[in-house]
């Protein structure tokens, strides 16, 4: 193999896992929720952050499935969450 080749093949995977670390470093904190919503419940996890930013997130996810268009996701996304449960990573 040529050395511009090896250098390039090194840089990009080099890229690739910086990408990978700094996003997996803000990351700090796993949240899960469940929602009850107009008679349904579903629970989702996420991560985030921080704890507030990882449960509004587990609850946006968790609504994703039990609530129908916009407005139902708006609504269901203002519900407070039945469970929630947050560990930092």
């Amino acid at each position: 193999m040529k050395r511009s080749t090896i250098i390039i093949i090194l840089l990009a995977v080099g890229f690739a896992g910086f990408l990978l670390y700094s996003t997996l470093a803000a990351q700090q904190v796993e949240c899960s929720a469940c929602v009850t919503f107009e008679g349904e419940t579903n629970c989702a996890t996420a991560s985030a952050e921080t704890a507030e930013a990882a449960t509004t997130q587990a609850v946006t996810t968790a609504c994703g499935t039990i609530s129908q268009g916009m407005d139902g996701t708006i609504r269901c996304s203002n519900t407070p969450p039945t469970r929630a449960q947050c560990r930092t990573r």
